[in-house]
């Protein structure tokens, strides 16, 4: 199968990479990384140790492939669609953080756009270095709910690659679940500066699981059953997993760069707004990092 991965960091580069083992890849990323992967090769460290040489360039327009991956952040979606609508795809798989990232794929593509979630852990050590901090499992399907053949051909690519792999048919609910976890887990520990294993603790837990619970009262309003319980459950299951980790939104405080809180508790807010509901401890997560990207003139 011919696959691009369009925004080639850490997660699209490790997955890029596993797939490069069986599989025709192109890895989309800033000139830097690319210019590497592409003259020496890209080497995957840790859980996973091998070397592939997948193609690699940073123009991401004109591309022709049977499958593109999306993996940049929120922010960047409407641009990597346009870009990918000036080619060729026959299908779209997003593994983006947080909520509408398919909607906006789909306002700009005409094929068929799968929802995906990935837990593989992975760390951009250096140009052309990518380490696997954590073998996840990569889901997808359909992103309104129900059977899709094309998520099973793709499924089946991926398993081809010994990516651990499910195809789903309730990828709106593990959306709202992930993004559950997110909420309680991204914005508490960015605005703290603290490891994921922080909010399993007061008094941070409590603030965290109730980003969750709100976020599961607007998947309910939404049509989408997901318990309180069980989205303080996942939230908790996942930061004891990752305890020592830092979140993807605290290494891009620690960057200084753009979060993706608008499509995390940015996007609670705005599903709640509009089902007639409120969120408080979303709206003020996301107040506050919001205010520190506009002090930091990276919003």
């Amino acid at each position: 199968m011919e696959i691009v991965v369009f925004g080639a960091g850490s997660l699209g580069s490790l997955v890029g990479g596993l797939l490069a083992r069986e599989h025709d890849v192109t890895l989309v990323a800033r000139a830097g990384h690319a210019d590497r992967v592409d003259r020496d090769g890209l080497a995957v460290t840790g859980e996973h140790e091998f070397e592939v040489s997948p193609s690699a360039t940073s123009d991401g327009t004109e591309l022709t492939a049977d499958l593109a991956i999306v993996t940049v952040k929120s922010f960047d979606t409407s641009s990597a669609a346009r870009a990918l609508s000036s080619g060729s795809v026959d299908a779209v798989l997003s593994l983006q953080n947080g909520m509408g990232n398919e909607e906006r794929l789909s306002e700009e593509l005409s094929c068929p756009v799968l929802a995906g979630t990935a837990t593989y852990g992975a760390v951009l050590d250096r140009p052309g270095r990518v380490r696997c901090t954590g073998i996840g499992e990569v889901v997808l399907g359909s992103r309104t709910g129900g059977h899709s053949a094309v998520a099973d051909r793709i499924g089946e690519a991926f398993a081809t690659a010994d990516i651990e792999t499910l195809v789903a048919d309730d990828m709106p609910r593990r959306l709202w679940e992930k993004l559950a976890v997110n909420a309680g887990i991204n914005p508490v520990t960015a605005l703290a500066r603290v490891e994921n294993g922080a909010v399993l603790e007061e008094p941070a837990a409590e603030l965290a699981a109730e980003a969750a619970r709100e976020t599961a009262r607007v998947a309910r309003a939404d049509g989408v059953d997901l318990a309180d319980e069980t989205a303080v459950a996942a939230l908790e299951q996942v930061a004891e997993a990752t305890a020592g980790n830092e979140s993807s939104m605290l290494q891009d405080v620690r960057a200084g760069r753009r979060t993706e809180v608008d499509a995390i508790s940015g996007y609670v807010v705005d599903r709640a707004e509009t089902v007639g509901l409120k969120a408080p401890t979303n709206r003020t997560l996301a107040a506050a990092l919001s205010t520190w990207e506009r002090q930091k003139n990276v919003r």
